[in-house]
């Protein structure tokens, strides 16, 4: 790399020589409960800083001002390691570092809980050509490994933290995927909105008006320009539509491929207030491992100078069950394993996730299956044809209660699906997997939808949530987030 120009003690700075070195990209920073995407937001203002070209000496005395922790002390039968950099990004709550005024402002009332409220394993591919980040849901149900007189045990993935650390959370999460996590990062939110702010917002489009009580957000349809505040309460919002935590999510990786879109074409890296900025709002916030230095920095710095959305791929780890109970922890949420595991091979493997697309032919729909819950009533004189209709939907995703029942009356000659007109999105697309089936509203029905089966019936579709935080593992770049 060639060496940086010396900085001027005069108050006029010189613009930093740019490299001549091919660009490299980096992987975009997101997460997570609704804060995930904020701290991972903090992680990539980090690389940001020393992406910006302003010297070794700058990115040294960032590199001093980091907490460091020990994540990976007296850990033994590891995963093997594979090619490129795997990245743990964690999350915490830190939200009595944020004024009282802007705590009523934006509604974040209540006590930190100073837990992971998000977990990703960020992936930098050995050419550093692209970035995968793979969210895992905080409420996955997990399994602690034995060791260090601990016996192995179930758990709900984020509370590994608060039982055993950065640690026992590397751990964990290696157990579980097979993946080898090469370097520990741990943030929190608290100057989410500073760094919001001193990129100069984020735009984010909407299809439909977004309104939450919980967070105070109110936006119309259409395409705005989010600062600090209102882009804190739109990664937050969890009560604007069926999905809860995993619509969120959603959101928020939106919104980090736009910040990352900001911060890259704005003049931001070779802006050297800019960068003092950016520093000043990011300093302190972020714990990380012993072997993230000055050199790993400057190594994302320069996979950053040329970085893009594009360059970068977006997923979660795919889900078999939403509320999968377990005895002692409460409602988990259930990896699908078999295709968790193709996923995390090509993480191994430095593969792109977007070979993962078109494995499984499924027809694109609007809500996940895992997010609807369905009651099966047979309506023909076929005697167990509701309890197999039951089973294919609940094989392909869908909440179905599991009880299927005889309906009264006359054979019904098509198959209809009824519905609340509240939840009409929803039942486009359980209609999407019950080919030739009628949508019929009905008042007051409530959230859960009923399928009649009828004499039409041939067989189940299987669907795929265009949610990237769903199901089959939906890869999206991130030029695919960025409002067009």
């Amino acid at each position: 790399m060639p060496t940086p120009p010396r900085q001027s003690p005069s108050p006029v700075q010189r613009r930093p020589q740019p490299s001549r070195r091919g660009a490299r990209p980096v992987a975009p920073v997101r997460r997570k409960r609704p804060r995930w995407a904020m701290r991972a937001v903090t992680t990539l203002s980090v690389v940001v800083l020393a992406s910006a070209g302003i010297g070794h000496a700058v990115v040294t005395s960032l590199d001093a001002k980091i907490e460091r922790v020990d994540p990976f002390k007296d850990m033994k039968n590891r995963p093997q390691a594979g090619t490129g950099m795997n990245v743990l990004l964690v999350g915490t709550d830190g939200r009595d570092r944020i004024s009282a005024e802007e705590r009523r402002k934006y509604r974040l009332g209540g006590a930190p809980c100073h837990c992971t409220d998000t977990i990703m394993i960020v992936h930098i591919s050995g050419d550093r050509e692209r970035a995968s980040v793979v969210s895992l849901p905080r409420d996955s149900y997990a399994e602690v490994p034995d060791g260090e007189g601990r016996a192995a045990h179930p758990i709900k993935i984020n509370a590994a933290y608060a039982e055993g650390g950065p640690n026992l959370t590397v751990r964990t999460v290696e157990h579980m995927t097979h993946v080898k996590i090469d370097h520990y990062l741990e943030v929190d939110f608290t100057s989410f909105m500073k760094t919001v702010d001193v990129v100069g917002g984020v735009q984010i489009c909407t299809a439909e008006p977004l309104k939450d009580s919980y967070t105070g957000l109110d936006l119309p349809a259409g395409t705005h320009r989010l600062m600090g505040g209102e882009a804190l309460q739109y990664v937050r919002a969890r009560h604007i539509d069926s999905g809860s935590d995993l619509g969120r999510m959603q959101r928020q990786q939106r919104f980090m491929a736009g910040l990352i879109a900001r911060a890259t074409s704005s003049g931001i890296l070779l802006n050297p207030m800019r960068f003092r900025d950016v520093t000043r709002a990011v300093l302190g916030s972020v714990r990380a491992d012993k072997g993230f230095g000055t050199g790993e920095l400057l190594d994302l710095g320069r996979a950053m100078r040329n970085f893009s959305p594009s360059s970068s791929e977006f997923t979660t780890v795919p889900i078999r069950q939403m509320s999968y109970t377990v005895k002692g922890i409460g409602s988990t949420v259930k990896w699908d394993t078999e295709k968790a595991e193709r996923l995390f091979r090509a993480l191994r493997e430095d593969q792109p996730l977007a070979a993962l697309r078109g494995r499984t032919k499924a027809v694109p729909v609007e809500v996940a299956p895992q997010e609807i819950r369905v009651q099966v009533e047979n309506g023909t004189q076929t005697e167990g044809l509701g309890k197999r209709v039951d089973a294919a939907l609940a094989a392909t995703g869908f909440r179905t209660t599991g009880r299927p029942v005889d309906a009264t009356g006359r054979t019904v000659p098509r198959t209809v699906v009824a519905h609340d007109p509240r939840w009409d999105r929803s039942a486009k697309s359980l209609a999407a997997a019950l080919p030739g089936s009628e949508l019929r509203p009905v008042k007051g029905l409530g959230s859960t939808l009923k399928v009649v089966v009828g004499a039409d019936f041939q067989r189940v579709l299987k669907v795929r949530s265009t949610d990237p935080t769903q199901g089959e593992s939906i890869v999206v770049r991130g030029d695919e987030a960025v409002c067009s």
